[in-house]
């Protein structure tokens, strides 16, 4: 999960503002399309179960349920002047770093490899493991097989929404 020079560049300069606005940045896309280049930018908080309404700065009710539109247009105005998209990472949340994929251990990951393993590069699996030190995961893909693939190959990796 190897972020190219110019989107690490871009992420280290947008961290600060992001981080400003009580967010996580989950991860960042860099769309190249000439002048109006898209920078996608997703952003998450915690979940806070049960929590009380609270009234943030701009006077609005707050629930604890993650990312709002406040959270969004905030991260926005933060950022600047860019042809700009913010959300959150939704239910089929895009991983950008391989500890995002922790908290996800026995659920459904759709990954797009660099080079093949077993003569496939996209993989539907259940994640089993994911080793932080080694900077690999390993998934069960069908008929129960598991496989060891290293971070570095993996060129797209998603949660499957499962209710």
């Amino acid at each position: 999960m190897k972020l190219s020079n110019k989107t690490q560049a871009l992420q280290d300069l947008i961290t600060p503002a992001v981080q400003a606005c009580d967010v996580e940045l989950w991860g960042i896309e860099f769309i190249p399309q000439g002048k109006r280049s898209l920078l996608r930018i997703y952003i998450d908080k915690d979940v806070v179960e049960n929590a009380e309404p609270t009234i943030n700065e701009d006077g609005e009710a707050e629930l604890g349920r993650g990312i709002g539109v406040q959270d969004c247009v905030r991260v926005t105005q933060q950022v600047g002047e860019y042809a700009l998209e913010v959300s959150s990472p939704g239910w089929d949340r895009p991983f950008f770093q391989l500890a995002q994929l922790e908290k996800y251990i026995g659920q459904q990951v759709a990954l797009r490899l660099i080079a093949a393993v077993e003569n496939r590069r996209k993989f539907q699996a259940k994640l089993i493991a994911v080793d932080l030190e080694n900077e690999f995961i390993q998934v069960e893909v069908e008929k129960q097989q598991v496989l060891e693939i290293d971070s570095n190959n993996i060129d797209k990796a998603n949660l499957i929404f499962q209710d």
